[in-house]
């Protein structure tokens, strides 16, 4: 894909301000599927509750209140890891009537739904995750994510005093059925092998903190129990992972993204070096903009595109480090009370979070 342009998050506004400039105001759009009715509702599917928790704690209650402060009913469900279930959500919200779907990918399944939704005359947004034949693209910049991540890992290794020319890193990626996995991986390796690092070890990607541990525990074994850094895609995987270098005593530079309760935990207690944080209701924000113009029967344009020519709306995403996670918690994306539990508590004190 083409590398987006960095927006920075005070910058947002503006490009939503350029989305609906480059809106046809006439209400000529066409009729989708099911009438007059259908034109009142937005179909939303998200893809699961386990690979990150900002689903059903996040994009749900965000997408929901943006879309009804519109003037619009919403009707979104959760395919709960399953791709049969997906295919059956999106069939009764076809059957009842959608203006606009906005689906989160879960293994391709999104792809299929696409080419129903559109052959109904109905707008498709791919929501954080690419999904072909979609009419639009709203995510973080992803390759941005991994460049994040990439440097968190140089920069972990330096502060520890490690060659990464020599370091043993290990690579433990998403489920590369997740289109966005790809362009994390792709921006952490173009950071990491430019400061010389190359991987020691890369199990098969999953987004899966069990799974991830039991890789990762199998690549420590296999390399005799040494190890200087692990890349990890996101909070999630880099839970499963740091459990195993806690049960072998080690504590190394450690990747992640989605600033999750577990993520910022960690952070603070020193067991993973940063998370990127992604503001979600930005995102959100952005696809609830685009979605209502589309209800309204108008033709956004965006100012940039996938390779395959999909308009893309990026949002650039930040990394957090200890002292930056009282920003996450100010702005409203975790709860203090949730997050300064047990021997964080000490750690909350020490970095200014209530």
């Amino acid at each position: 894909m083409k590398t987006p342009s960095l927006v920075s998050t005070a910058a947002l506004v503006g490009v939503s301000t350029l989305l609906l400039a480059g809106c046809s105001t006439g209400g000529g759009g066409e009729e989708t599927g099911g009438g007059d009715a259908a034109a009142t509702r937005a179909c939303v599917i998200l893809p699961d509750a386990a690979s990150s928790p900002r689903w059903e704690n996040n994009d749900r209650p965000y997408l929901e209140e943006g879309l009804e402060a519109a003037g619009f009913e919403t009707d979104i469900q959760n395919a709960q890891g399953d791709v049969n279930k997906y295919a059956t959500i999106a069939d009764q919200q076809l059957s009842q009537g959608c203006g606009v779907m906005l689906l989160v990918d879960y293994n391709g399944a999104g792809g299929a739904v696409a080419e129903k939704a559109k052959a109904e005359g109905i707008p498709v947004i791919a929501y954080d995750r690419p999904i072909e034949g979609a009419d639009y693209y709203v995510s973080f910049d992803n390759l941005e994510v991994g460049r994040l991540e990439g440097q968190s890992i140089v920069d972990g290794l330096a502060a520890a005093g490690k060659d990464p020319a020599t370091a043993k890193v290990v690579y433990m990626g998403g489920d590369p059925a997740d289109g966005n996995a790809k362009m994390f991986h792709d921006g952490a390796v173009e950071v990491m092998e430019a400061a010389g690092i190359k991987p020691a070890a890369e199990p098969p990607g999953v987004w899966d903190g069990e799974k991830s541990a039991t890789n990762f525990e199998q690549a420590l074994t296999s390399l005799g129990g040494q190890v200087d850094a692990v890349w990890v895609a996101n909070d999630t995987n880099a839970a499963g992972v740091i459990t195993i270098l806690d049960k072998n005593g080690l504590v190394v530079p450690v990747s992640g993204q989605d600033a999750s309760i577990a993520g910022l935990q960690n952070v603070l207690l020193g067991k993973q070096t940063a998370t990127v944080y992604k503001p979600i209701k930005l995102e959100a924000d952005a696809a609830v903009e685009l979605a209502v113009a589309l209800l309204e029967g108008e033709t956004p344009t965006a100012d940039q595109e996938l390779e395959d020519g999909t308009p893309y709306i990026a949002v650039t995403p930040e990394l957090v480090g200890p002292d930056r996670v009282v920003e996450v918690v100010d702005a409203g994306d975790a709860d203090p009370a949730e997050l300064c539990q047990g021997e964080v508590q000490a750690k909350c004190g020490e970095y200014g979070i209530e």
